[in-house]
């Protein structure tokens, strides 16, 4: 017996004895007679033991006050109520309770549960800070809670402890809550109304508390917020606060994700078990954005290995570490080298002999790719193709999932029309044999390696400004872990030769991304300007709808379309290849080629 179940138990029989002696104690009306005190203390030591094995035996000790309960409280029950009975019938048998008031055999159980529910009640409340709620607390921020469900209530119990918040009270939609009390905080109304209520309270803080709500509902509960000049805080996201992640409480600033209105992506888990466990994968571009997080998502399908292909050493170093640190159970090979060797390419592929293969790895910085070097983009994306594709075939892979772009869709740029390429030469590859070649095309996610949310980030850091190139610019985002489960999806559900497109949702302004980034990262448009520069070569205004009924088929799954794509043009990947052996430079050579091999293919455009 452990010191805390040798307390708990010493309290119980305390706790006996006091409802023993309470119990003749209200049976004379405050005045024991001297006989029947007599009585009281010679059977008192027979009670004990009786309560004492009935409580031991029932395991009253098992379970922990700091979380006393409905189940707890059945025990309590359980073990008085066998006692109660247990103890008359005892002294009956042993001639001992025949002078003991029969009241007393039924005030004592009901005394005595009362004060071993209230106390380890009493306890967990301490615990758990509901005393220090009675007490003003005199330095706290004053919060509003917007939500009043289950995650509101777990919020609630932590911060009672808190000395940094006072909640006033709650909001909810729910009209059925709606002046009703959560743990002694009063639903003050719907969200739309946190403006009025936080001027009337004097509150300039509000934690958004609906881990399970759609995007749409918290991005709507953060707008509320931002109009009424209310700053905002959200509890996790509710897939980490079940897997013990994080607590409840562990509030967080609002990121860009929650305002992009995505909901969580629903995968077929068994099916990409099967797909993947216990099978090698290989990724390419392993150390890149996209690229890592196939590696992260593949890893919770317990692959027999993951072999991790990139050309930059630090990138290829990191995933490695960090696997290395965080999930030190998943085989891995770290391989340097650039996917256009072949020779390095057919080696890795026998001797690990993966599966599935994602080739992530590409040159997609459009500006960048569109000049200079523009033949070096066609190169990297097309001939990398190709050569892992067949170097996978020949290694007998099952899969190979090329990772494109939405800028594949009517290119107007290099990088655009090298991706589409390199989708027409795994096409052009599907009927030569067994392996099942899967493309994804999807748009921009955020955070990743050149994109603009690093980008404004460092402009804001520096005071600004931060640079647009167009008021009217748009573009369709999604998190990275959305678009890597994503691809992952689509290559389980590929049967081999289709372009799968990911619904990207509705487009976003990019002027409207760098105010929302300067306004959370604590400042307002008066402190850090947008300046508008113009658009750079080879960019569009608008990027093309992935996902358009019109140019799409539907799949079983929401937020995956197969493209309708003009049929291959029938020229040989003998060309192809001829035209990437003998380089030509010159940027209009190239993008005079690439029209030849894709017609859609319209520079500026």
């Amino acid at each position: 017996m452990n010191v805390r179940r040798f307390l708990a138990f010493a309290h119980d029989l305390a706790a006996a004895a006091v409802a023993w002696t309470l119990a003749f104690w209200l049976r004379f009306n405050l005045d024991i007679p001297r006989d029947f005190l007599e009585v009281m203390v010679t059977r008192l030591p027979w009670m004990l033991g009786i309560h004492a094995a009935a409580f031991w035996a029932l395991g009253l000790y098992r379970g922990l006050w700091r979380f006393a309960s409905l189940p707890d409280l059945r025990r309590i029950l359980v073990a008085v109520g066998i006692a109660a009975l247990a103890t008359p019938a005892f002294l009956a048998f042993a001639r001992l309770g025949f002078s003991v008031p029969r009241s007393v055999f039924l005030l004592s159980p009901l005394l005595l549960v009362l004060m071993m529910g209230g106390s380890r009640l009493a306890y967990r409340a301490w615990k758990e800070g509901h005393f220090a709620s009675l007490v003003t607390k005199p330095e706290a921020t004053p919060v509003l809670v917007l939500g009043a469900g289950a995650a509101a209530a777990g919020l609630l119990k932590d911060l009672a402890a808190h000395p940094a918040w006072q909640v006033v009270g709650l909001l909810d939609d729910d009209a059925r809550k709606q002046g009703g009390e959560l743990l002694g905080e009063k639903v003050l109304g719907p969200i739309e109304r946190v403006g009025e209520i936080a001027r009337r309270l004097s509150v300039q803080q509000a934690i958004i508390a609906m881990p399970g709500a759609t995007h749409q509902q918290r991005k709507r509960a953060v707008e509320l917020c931002k109009q009424a000049g209310v700053s905002v805080m959200t509890v996790p996201a509710l897939a980490d606060i079940v897997a013990g992640k994080v607590a409840i409480s562990a509030l967080r600033p609002i990121e860009l994700d929650d305002l992009l209105g995505r909901d969580p992506v629903r995968l077929d888990n068994a099916g990409l078990h099967a797909f993947l466990d216990g099978k090698a994968v290989l990724v390419t571009g392993a150390g890149g954005s996209i690229g890592s997080e196939l590696c992260r998502q593949i890893a919770r399908f317990a692959p027999a290995r993951i072999v991790l292909v990139d050309s930059s050493e630090f990138a290829l170093y990191s995933i490695e570490q960090e696997f290395r640190d965080q999930r030190p159970d998943t085989p891995l090979a770290a391989i340097i080298g650039d996917a256009r060797d072949q020779r390095l390419m057919d080696g890795v592929m026998e001797r690990f002999r993966p599966q599935a293969v994602f080739h992530a790895a590409a040159y997609k910085h459009v500006p960048l790719m569109e000049q200079d070097n523009a033949f070096q983009a066609v190169a990297n994306n097309v001939l990398s193709t190709l050569v892992v594709a067949r170097a996978a075939a020949r290694a007998g892979a099952q899969k190979f999932v090329l990772v494109s772009t939405d800028k594949a869709v009517n290119p107007a740029n290099v990088m655009g029309a090298s991706k589409r390429l390199a989708e027409l030469a795994c096409q052009a590859l599907q009927p030569s044999g067994d392996m099942q070649y899967v493309i994804v095309r999807f748009g921009n996610v955020l955070g990743s390696t050149g994109s603009v949310v690093p980008r404004f980030r460092e402009q804001i850091a520096r005071g600004g400004p931060v640079t647009v190139t167009h008021p009217e610019m748009q573009r369709y985002f999604m998190s990275i872990p959305e678009a890597a489960q994503l691809v992952l999806q689509a290559a389980l559900m590929g049967k081999g030769g289709e372009i799968y497109v990911l619904d990207m949702g509705e487009p976003v302004k990019i002027a409207d991304l760098a105010r929302d980034l300067i306004r959370l990262s604590g400042y307002a448009e008066a402190d850090i300007r947008i300046e508008y520069t113009g658009l750079r070569p080879g960019e569009k205004l608008y990027e093309e709808p992935l996902a358009d009924a019109e140019t799409t088929l539907p799949t079983p799954h929401p937020k995956l379309r197969i493209a309708r794509v003009r049929p291959e043009g029938g020229r040989s990947l003998e060309e192809l290849e001829a035209w990437l052996a003998n380089p030509d430079p010159d940027p209009d050579t190239v993008r005079g080629r690439l029209r030849e091999w894709v017609p859609e293919y319209k520079p500026g455009g």
